[in-house]
């Protein structure tokens, strides 16, 4: 199955969202991962890596909160006698942090462990094209 056709079947709060937008987004998305090394999962991991950054776009069903873009950076917000804390997460600049702001990133960053090997013995490297 095709990311485009992923997303419409299983990622309804972007139902709202153009066939041409959604599609942009996933061809944003296709340099940043290697059809190669996600094999049979590609599509499925492309999808995860489209929504997520149609999510931080403020895209799809609003939760109520606003969007991601608002609380990006908080730690906590508080209202007269009411405080919110955030996950800490937020603060984490490494590579992956960003992905663990939205389901959809942390969705892809599950594929991406099943199939990403991080460390490869000397004994083993080969330079690939």
């Amino acid at each position: 199955m095709e990311a485009f056709n992923i997303i419409r079947a299983t990622m309804k709060e972007f139902a709202s969202v153009s066939d041409d937008d959604v599609k942009v987004f996933i061809t944003l998305a296709k340099p940043l991962i290697s059809e190669k090394r996600f094999g049979k999962l590609y599509q499925q991991a492309l999808a995860y890596l489209a929504a997520h950054r149609m999510k931080m776009e403020g895209l799809g069903k609003d939760s109520g909160t606003g969007t991601i873009q608002d609380t990006y950076g908080l730690s906590s917000v508080s209202e007269g006698g009411t405080s919110v804390s955030f996950s800490t997460n937020q603060s984490d600049y490494s590579a992956n942090a960003e992905y663990a702001l939205t389901i959809y990133g942390r969705q892809f960053l599950t594929l991406r462990k099943r199939v990403i090997v991080p460390i490869i013995s000397a004994g083993e490297a080969r330079i690939d094209g």
